[in-house]
């Protein structure tokens, strides 16, 4: 596929090492650019529009780069869109956050880039966001970017999406359960890969919500079958759409040796979760009600009352006191009781939760 202009303008700077490789739009003081590198196994579609890149069809594994743009005025938390009620009708980087260039690359040049890019941050660290359910292209490289951005994340940023079809319709979820299983050896290749070409010293931390922790939680338990050294750092399931007997019984007690910690966020209070339970009739094991899940070695927190929105479901990335302690995670490893969360029960800790205000 030919690239447009500027999307080739911005993979032959990549390539050629410049790290402001992404050209100006209007003021450069209104708005502020987050690269964000992407593996993804959806197919294209033949737009050479960003946003429209990719769609909701199998693909082969491909990677690359994008530009996302954040306005100064950016909300922590906030993924901000044109909204019709505020008569907004047309994206403008001066007040959205925008997927503005895509730029294909060969698997040796986003192995070696991103390697470079790792080694030449302050931490050495990888974040590696993997979306849920109901999610496009365009919208998992911008909340990448969001989250990367709100973080302060000083390493790089990358966005493992699925083909997920972007659609909250019963037949949306029931394509999404399917693909994200079919995902599970592409994210596997690319996690290895990501691993082996990284470098030594590089801390690679692993993010999935809602139905992408499926994938993310399968490919760890086989990975860590295979190895017993953890492989990355910080893991962290937010609000997983996953059966929660299932999860305590078969899948997080062979997987957490995978990472350095892995933390799983719940709350009763996720009524996307509330919805998948009744599907399918059984508990998922991001809701806190029932009981919280309960794995020896795993730090489970409940995030009940944090999100206030309608479905409580994001609360991952769009609330600012679970994105401080998210920050606290990824750039120092803290364990909950130096992260000031509450034990719970007090006198024999099994679940944290945060202060109460």
């Amino acid at each position: 596929m030919k690239l447009s202009r500027p999307a080739a303008l911005l993979a032959a700077l990549v390539l050629a090492g410049c790290s402001s490789a992404i050209p100006v739009i209007k003021n450069q003081q209104s708005f502020v650019e987050v690269e964000v590198f992407y593996a993804t196994d959806r197919a294209r579609t033949g737009s050479t529009q960003p946003a429209f890149f990719y769609g909701g069809g199998r693909g082969t594994l491909e990677y690359g780069i994008s530009a996302v743009s954040i306005p100064r005025l950016h909300k922590k938390g906030e993924l901000e869109s044109p909204s019709w009620w505020k008569l907004e009708f047309s994206e403008d980087p001066e007040r959205h956050v925008i997927l503005r260039q895509v730029a294909p690359l060969e698997a040796a040049d986003f192995e070696r880039v991103v390697a470079e890019r790792a080694q030449a941050s302050a931490g050495k660290d990888i974040l590696v966001f993997v979306h849920g359910f109901n999610v496009t292209f365009e919208d998992a490289l911008r909340r990448t970017a969001q989250i990367a951005y709100d973080l302060k994340f000083a390493g790089t940023p990358i966005a493992y999406s699925w083909p997920s079809q972007g659609s909250a319709a019963p037949l949306g979820y029931t394509t999404d359960e399917t693909n994200v299983e079919w995902t599970e050896p592409h994210l596997r290749q690319f996690l290895v890969d990501l691993k082996a070409g990284a470098g030594a010293g590089v801390r690679i931390h692993l993010v999935a919500h809602s139905m992408g922790n499926r994938a993310l939680t399968k490919v760890l338990r086989s990975l860590a079958l295979d190895n017993r050294a953890a492989l990355f750092n910080q893991v962290i399931l937010a609000a997983p759409d996953i059966d929660r007997e299932v999860f305590e019984r078969d899948i997080a007690p062979a997987m957490l040796s995978a990472a350095t910690r892995t933390t799983l966020y719940a709350s009763s209070q996720d009524r996307a979760l509330m919805l998948s339970a009744k599907v399918h009739n059984y508990a998922r094991a991001g809701q806190s009600d029932p009981p919280l899940v309960y794995v020896p070695g795993l730090d489970t927190v409940d995030a009940s009352g944090i999100d206030t929105s309608t479905l409580g479901h994001s609360y991952f990335a769009d609330q600012p006191v679970l994105l401080n302690d998210l920050l606290l995670l990824l750039r120092n490893g803290m364990a909950p009781p130096a992260r000031k969360l509450r034990a719970l029960p007090p006198d024999a800790p099994r679940y944290w939760a945060f202060p109460q205000p």
